[in-house]
């Protein structure tokens, strides 16, 4: 009869071992698998008791779920066995395949472990197949249905029928243990998944608010900001731009999408352009508006990327810093400005000067000895001079009038001899008789007097040229490029053009001129400069007589 009823017993555990599979996919979550696991085995497999203990992130096995009786699953569920202990006992006992049999004659050791446990007292086996209530049956369940990566251990007790599994049972278990541990990957990945997709889903509504926030504070920003391509052939393009820029420049958005700050920039700001960092790089330049004007900006630049491996582009923030550099330019003129007249000051004078001077002087042509060496052989040193190197092979001196000198040298021309040299003269005008006008008139007439000679003195010279009041009564004039005739010549106009009487106040004043010629000579300063005229200007005062001089 027993050999006739085997094939009903393989019959109906293969229904409920296929009913407790089926049961595993219907679980919708980690936990709820896990405790389908247990419930599985004790409504499916024929076990009283049923136990999940799942692997921890630590290494630990957590008892994660429990079937079959609720005062041990209160009492050891969510309680931690050590991995050192689940070794032990996956180690010892009987191997059934896959499982792991340890009878009550050799677990007492495993009494005292941290494996938490649940057993009943009971009765010694009357016969040798009988289930203690101290034996344990373990089913490991791995990763990838085998192999060394645990993912947790099935514990079952109290077989129904009383008795240990036979060989159809112990394959039920563990095929069921192998299916469990596909289920709970599954759970876990789809947790993971679903971890993901919440992850997701906040990062791109975090993304979306932020890039939300960007735009209004970009759209409503009261400065102007612009984004721009970076790198390519399009380097610079405006790609976008707010309202605040487009007021700005007097620019529509449409419009200002066809061109780049190189295309806007003033001309001689080019250059500040270029030079400016993409990276945190600060400008202050002029922009140009619709109308054809130029506009000071202040331009901040930073570098922003589309995504994490996508193109970056170039912020540039604009501010409008036309009062500033106004009131700038203002005060800078104020400072090299005669306030009276609008000519340049003493203090401007002298760096105008010094700028077209150097320490050096000036040798116009070749020494005695230079002439002599080219005369009589001795060439190649004159052409090493005139080369840049020497017979040696090492650099000649870049000295005054050498290859390397870039500078360009202020040469006085010869006063007793016209050669048709020319140089930068500096004219040193006093005026005669302009003291007893503000005497016998006031200070108000006379100061204009200064104000008119000014004029009439700047009317009289090339744009390129400098007309300066040194102080008081005394005015100088830089003009580059003239010989020595050239010179007399500037003074007798310029002393013509201040004779003609000048009007304050319907009262008719004349004031006369008297001036020194000075050369400016690189190896002087500019005192020494503006001494020598001084000194020559009094020489010519003296030597014209009082009726010449004569104002009022």
């Amino acid at each position: 009869m027993e050999a006739e009823s085997e094939p009903y017993v393989r019959l109906a555990t293969m229904r409920q071992l296929h009913q407790a599979v089926a049961d595993l996919n219907t679980a919708r979550s980690l936990a709820d698998t896990l405790q389908t696991v247990a419930d599985g085995i004790v409504a499916g497999l024929g076990y009283e008791l049923a136990c999940v203990n799942l692997v921890r992130p630590d290494g630990d096995l957590v008892v994660a779920a429990f079937a079959g009786n609720s005062a041990a699953e209160s009492l050891i569920t969510g309680r931690a066995g050590s991995r050192a202990s689940w070794d032990r006992r996956l180690a010892m006992g009987e191997c059934w395949d896959e499982l792991r049999f340890i009878p009550h004659t050799d677990g007492w050791i495993l009494l005292d472990d941290d494996v938490p446990q649940w057993h009943t007292e009971g009765p010694e086996p009357r016969f040798e197949d009988e289930w203690h209530p101290q034996d344990r049956l373990y089913a490991p369940m791995y990763a990838s249905g085998g192999g060394c990566d645990l993912l947790g251990v099935i514990s079952v007790d109290r077989p129904r029928n009383g008795r240990r599994p036979g060989a159809w049972g112990r394959e039920a278990l563990q095929m069921y243990a192998s299916q469990a541990a596909i289920a709970i990957s599954n759970a876990r990945l789809r947790a993971n998944m679903q971890r993901a997709l919440v992850r997701l889903e906040r990062e791109q509504q975090a993304l979306r608010a932020s890039e939300e926030s960007f735009r209004q504070a970009f759209e409503y920003a009261p400065s102007g900001m612009a984004i721009a391509e970076m790198g390519g052939d399009q380097h610079g393009r405006l790609l976008r731009t707010n309202d605040a820029l487009c007021r700005l420049l007097g620019r529509p958005a449409s419009v200002l999408r066809r061109y780049s700050f190189a295309d806007l920039v003033h001309p001689e700001d080019v250059g500040t352009l270029l030079r400016t960092s993409a990276e945190g790089g600060r400008a202050e330049l002029r922009l140009g508006r619709r109308d054809g004007s130029y506009l000071w900006v202040s331009l901040r630049n930073s570098v922003v990327a589309d995504t994490a491996d996508g193109p970056r582009f170039l912020l540039t923030h604009v501010e409008d810093i036309e009062e500033r550099k106004r009131h700038e330019l203002h005060l800078a003129h104020r400072a090299s400005h005669d306030a009276l007249t609008g000519l340049p000051n003493s203090a401007e004078l002298r760096a105008r000067l010094s700028a077209r001077l150097c320490e050096r002087p000036y040798a116009a042509t070749t020494t005695a000895v230079e002439a002599l060496d080219a005369a009589y052989g001795d060439v190649e040193d004159a052409e090493s001079r005139v080369h840049g190197f020497r017979a040696d092979g090492f650099e000649a001196d870049a000295g005054a009038g050498g290859l390397y000198d870039h500078h360009v040298h202020a040469v006085a021309p010869d006063d007793e001899s016209d050669d048709g040299a020319k140089g930068l003269a500096v004219l040193f005008c006093d005026l005669d008789g302009f003291k007893s006008i503000n005497d016998r008139f006031g200070h108000h007439t006379g100061d204009a007097v200064l104000i008119e000679v000014a004029r009439r003195l700047t009317t009289c010279v090339r744009d390129g040229d400098t007309v300066a009041r040194l102080g008081g009564d005394e005015f100088v004039v830089l003009a580059d490029g003239l010989g020595a005739a050239d010179a007399a010549d500037l003074a007798v106009r310029l002393r013509n053009a201040i004779i003609p009487p000048i009007r304050v106040d319907g009262r008719a004043v004349r004031v006369g001129a008297s001036f020194g010629i000075g050369w400016a000579g690189c190896g002087m300063t500019a005192e020494e400069v503006l001494r020598s005229a001084d000194q020559r200007m009094y020489v010519e005062k003296r030597s014209r007589s009082k009726v010449h001089r004569r104002a009022g």
